[in-house]
């Protein structure tokens, strides 16, 4: 067993090679991680020990090199696949289907898109979580105009999430003092923080859960694969060309930790300046090209908007403040497109598609 990955040297691909003399001495080639593995006496140990007390076995003989890159990816492929295979139970159920909206860069509108997202589904009458995890960079209660903060059920002694507008959410913002006080946690915290909320809040029946990740693709992105196996990931970015290639690091994590990349939604799109012109600030196309390269739908391309500023820094989401908005507009068929590719789990039984296909099958004659 490999001590770090939790998994056997052999079916991580780390045995290159085996072969036995006429004599019963075995010859092992082991390639490691790298050269200079830690654990590297460990295993060569463990390795000599579990063959020699095999029958006809009168040596063995441990030679050990450095794994190539693609080798490498190949071992940290299967790992996340076991570490998601053998997850620990959270409080959110199996069934709930969980959203991941994550952004290569910072201030593409990731948050504002997981608000209006969380919003727009519970207005169709879906039971919504929403779950805030840019631990340091929380912005959540602010834009859902929630002041309160979090409690511990005094039975239970588990969290017990606010609610605003039908939605269920969590976030540090709601925990410290005020939105001023700044978090100084190294990573190892921030995963920490995901799990308590995954494990530690009475989260309910949700048919979603929207995750508001912090962007980039460090210690939180990968807990999330690790602790939600059925966790799907959602791609903001903007029409800009550095903000696109940016993005294309997320979605590569994300199908390297097994989260399924469902779509793109392109923000700040273009600028209406009220004259019947349209303004591309941040360029042109930059999410459709995005989309096309990752082989998923371009799900919305919401335009440059003022209101949608004001909607998130007021608390007023602009999905259901002002629903003529054409931003409005584009996020509810947003929504819409999510839910049809991400259909809730119970619409999605056998006998569900099975009354679908009859429905069809009607239509036709």
């Amino acid at each position: 067993m490999d001590p770090e990955l939790g998994a056997d040297v052999v079916e991580l691909g780390m045995v290159r090679a085996v072969s036995v003399s006429p004599t019963g001495v075995v010859e092992v080639g082991l390639a490691l991680t790298i050269a200079e593995c830690p654990m590297r006496g460990q295993i060569e140990s463990d390795t000599v020990r579990k063959v020699k007390a095999l029958p006809g076995v009168t040596d063995v003989v441990v030679r050990t090199t450095a794994m190539s890159k693609g080798q490498r990816a190949e071992l940290m492929g299967v790992a996340r696949r076991r570490a998601r295979e053998n997850a620990e139970p959270t409080r959110v159920s199996p069934t709930t289907r969980v959203i991941a909206v994550g952004s290569g860069k910072g201030g593409v509108g990731k948050s504002s898109m997981s608000v209006n997202l969380a919003v727009g589904m519970a207005d169709l009458g879906y039971r919504v979580g929403l779950l805030d995890a840019d631990i340091w960079g929380f912005s959540i209660p602010r834009m859902l105009g929630a002041e309160a903060r979090l409690r511990a059920d005094d039975d239970t002694r588990l969290i017990v999430p606010l609610e605003v507008g039908g939605i269920r959410f969590v976030s540090t913002g709601s925990i410290i003092e005020n939105e001023e006080t700044a978090l100084m946690w190294r990573g190892l915290m921030l995963s920490k923080a995901l799990e308590q909320f995954l494990k530690q809040v009475d989260w309910g029946q949700l048919d979603y859960l929207i995750i508001d990740l912090p962007p980039g693709t460090g210690d939180v992105q990968m807990a999330l694969s690790r602790l939600l196996p059925q966790a799907e990931m959602l791609v903001v970015t903007t029409p800009q060309k550095a903000a696109q290639k940016v993005a294309v690091r997320v979605a590569d994590m994300a199908r390297r930790s097994y989260l399924p990349v469902i779509g793109v939604i392109e923000n700040m799109a273009g600028f209406d300046c009220g004259h019947g012109r349209t303004i591309d600030l941040f360029g042109r196309g930059g999410g459709q090209e995005l989309a096309d390269d990752l082989g998923v739908p371009l799900i919305a391309s919401v335009p440059l908007d003022p209101d949608l500023v004001a909607g998130g820094d007021n608390g007023a989401p602009i999905i259901t403040a002002k629903p003529d908005n054409p931003s409005a507009v584009v996020l509810r068929e947003a929504v819409r497109r999510v839910v049809e590719l991400v259909p809730p789990a119970q619409q999605e039984t056998c006998t569900a598609r099975i009354a679908r296909l009859f429905d069809e099958l009607s239509a036709v004659g």
